[in-house]
C-alpha cells in the first residue's frame, strides 16, 4: 500500500519542445520575465555611472558640447541652413533622438557577449538582454531632454500640440535601435570583430542623417525617397517637427517606418534562429 501510494505521488513529467512558428516569440514569457528585464536595465544604468567622474552630468555635457562644436563649424563658419531656427536649437533637437538611438544601438550590439555568464548558466528569454540595453538608454535621453527644454525656453520657442507625437517618435527611435541591435548582437556572438565595427557604423550613420543640415538639402523626388531608407531620417525629422513645428514630415517618414518594420521582423527572425547556439558559441 505504501509503495502504491508513493507511486501515485510521482512528480509530473515536463516535456521541453522547441517553439513553433516563423518568429515564435512568446510575449507572455517575456512578460513573466519583466522583473529580470527591469533588473538588467537597472544594472546597465548603474554600471554605466559606477566610479564615473562626471556621473549623470555626462548626459548634460555631451549634447551641449556637441551642439557647441556643430554650431561653430556648421552654423557660424559654414553657415549651413537651419530652417529659420537658431542653429544651436536646430542641431540639438536632432542630437537628442540620435544619441538615444546610438547609445541604445551600441549597448545592445555587445549585450549578448557582455552577458555571457548569464547565457551559459540559466534559462530565460534571450531577447531580454538586448531589450534591457535599449531601455537603459532612456535615462540619458530623459536628462538631455530637460536640457533641450531649457534651451528652447532661452530662445523662446514653445511646443504646440505636435508635442503629443513625441512618444511614438521616441518609440520609433527605440525600435530602430532594437531592430539593428538584434542583428548586430547575434552576429557579434559569431564574429567578435562586429563590436569594433559598430562605432564606425554609428559615425558614418550620423552624417548620413539630417542632424547638422536640413532635410531640404536633399533634392525632392527619387533622391529624397532613397534618403528615407535611412530610418533615422524619419525619426529626426519627426522629432524636430514635434518640438519646433515647421514643415511636417513627408514621404520619408513613411519610408523610414517601413524600413524599421522590415529590419525589426527580419532581426527577430535571425535572432530567434541563432538563439539556440548562443550558449555554446559565446
Amino acid at each position: 500500500m505504501e509503495n502504491s501510494h508513493q507511486q501515485g505521488k510521482q512528480s509530473p513529467i515536463i516535456y521541453l519542445r522547441p517553439s513553433k512558428g516563423w518568429l515564435s516569440i512568446d510575449f507572455k514569457e517575456l512578460w513573466r520575465y519583466r522583473e529580470l528585464i527591469f533588473f538588467l536595465t537597472w544594472r546597465d544604468i548603474k554600471v554605466r555611472y559606477k566610479q564615473a567622474v562626471l556621473g549623470i552630468s555626462w548626459a548634460v555635457l555631451q549634447p551641449l558640447l556637441t551642439t557647441l562644436i556643430f554650431t561653430v563649424i556648421f552654423g557660424i563658419l559654414l553657415k549651413t541652413p537651419s530652417q529659420d531656427l537658431p542653429y544651436p536649437l536646430f542641431s540639438m533637437s536632432a542630437l537628442l533622438p540620435w544619441q538615444l538611438f546610438s547609445t541604445a544601438l551600441q549597448r545592445s550590439s555587445v549585450s549578448l557577449v557582455g552577458n555571457a555568464n548569464l547565457l551559459t548558466k540559466i534559462y530565460f528569454p534571450r531577447l531580454a538582454i538586448p531589450l534591457s540595453s535599449v531601455f537603459a538608454a532612456l535615462v540619458d535621453f530623459a536628462v538631455s531632454f530637460v536640457v533641450l527644454l531649457l534651451v528652447m525656453a532661452y530662445y523662446q520657442y514653445w511646443p504646440g500640440w505636435n508635442i503629443l507625437w513625441l512618444i511614438p517618435i521616441v518609440l520609433l527611435a527605440l525600435l530602430t535601435a532594437l531592430a539593428v541591435g538584434l542583428w548586430l548582437s547575434a552576429l557579434n556572438v559569431q564574429y567578435r570583430d562586429i563590436q569594433h565595427m559598430v562605432p564606425f557604423l554609428i559615425q558614418v550613420w550620423m552624417y548620413a542623417s539630417p542632424i547638422v543640415y536640413p532635410i531640404e538639402t536633399i533634392p525632392e523626388g527619387i533622391w529624397r525617397s532613397l534618403y528615407g531608407l535611412n530610418p533615422m531620417v524619419g525619426v529626426i525629422q519627426g522629432f524636430r517637427w514635434a518640438l519646433l513645428g515647421g514643415t511636417p514630415p513627408d514621404i520619408t517618414m513613411l519610408i523610414s517606418i517601413i524600413v524599421v518594420v522590415v529590419l525589426l521582423i527580419s532581426g527577430l527572425y535571425y535572432f530567434r534562429r541563432m538563439e539556440k547556439t548562443f550558449a555554446d558559441v559565446v
